[in-house]
């Protein structure tokens, strides 16, 4: 797995390092089980704090994407699979709006106000439920 990162991005170092992953995952490049190189030896390639991969393994960790385990290192859970068939998806519904002239960013629009009202709706309920005496 072939990682770089862009120091003069405004963009936090270990973002860049985790989002390298989720789509190397998303194009099939990494499968579910794979084990991702050791943090150190990232870091030495990218010439960055071994921390800073550390940080970028334990975004993927709470994202579920990877399991870390002390002695073990990081593995790619069952997760991926499923991110590789969704990636599979998206592409086929980018090139479905492509040949209807929809651009990218009318997609884009289109999807978010699809989900939008639900999360809106979790939003309310929470803030309700919090609002309510005890």
């Amino acid at each position: 797995m072939l990682l770089s990162v862009d120091t003069a991005s405004e963009r936090p170092i270990y973002e860049q390092i985790a989002d390298a992953v989720r789509r190397a995952v998303a194009r099939g490049e990494i499968l579910a089980g794979e084990k991702l190189p050791p943090a150190s030896e990232v870091a030495t390639g990218l010439d960055v704090n071994k921390h800073t991969v550390l940080r970028a393994y334990q975004t993927l960790r709470d994202e579920g994407l990877v399991d870390l385990r002390r002695g073990r290192g990081a593995v790619v859970t069952r997760i991926a699979t499923d991110v590789v068939e969704l990636h599979r998806d998206v592409e086929a519904l980018v090139a479905s709006a492509q040949s209807l002239g929809i651009s990218r960013q009318a997609l884009a629009s289109l999807v978010a106000g699809s989900v939008a009202p639900e999360a809106d709706l979790q939003q309310s309920a929470r803030l309700g439920a919090e609002r309510e005496p005890r």
